[in-house]
């Protein structure tokens, strides 16, 4: 009983930090990153950038290679500093204005954003 239990807990933990950590549809890589660095912070590696890869990039192939030529060689926040560093001073993350390409590196347009508040 207490093992069927465990098991269920397990399984439901599972489930929910899958939940809580899958990106957005439409969410951009930019946008993503801010969003899990802000709950849930940077070990140093590209944990978060590998998942987003694996379950939205068109292209997966060479993508950490291409960051790291662009300065960011060990981990998510360099690729937010040195990769996309036009990122709107702002409190909070703000809410991803989305991708025209599913699957697409490229950041999302923010400037739309604010052509609609």
């Amino acid at each position: 009983m207490a093992d069927d239990m465990s098991a269920a807990v397990e399984v439901e933990l599972a489930e929910l930090a899958e939940r809580l950590t899958a990106p957005g549809e439409l969410e951009c890589l930019r946008c993503y990153l801010l969003r899990m660095i802000s709950e849930f912070g940077c070990d140093g590696s590209f944990r978060w950038t590998i998942r987003w890869r694996d379950l939205r990039a068109a292209q997966p192939g060479g993508l950490l290679k291409q960051f790291a030529r662009r300065g960011a060689c060990c981990c998510d926040c360099e690729i937010l500093l040195n990769v996309f560093p036009d990122y709107p001073p702002s409190v909070a993350p703000l809410p991803c204005a989305g991708v025209t390409r599913p699957g697409s590196a490229r950041p999302c347009d923010l400037s739309s954003l604010r052509k609609t508040a």
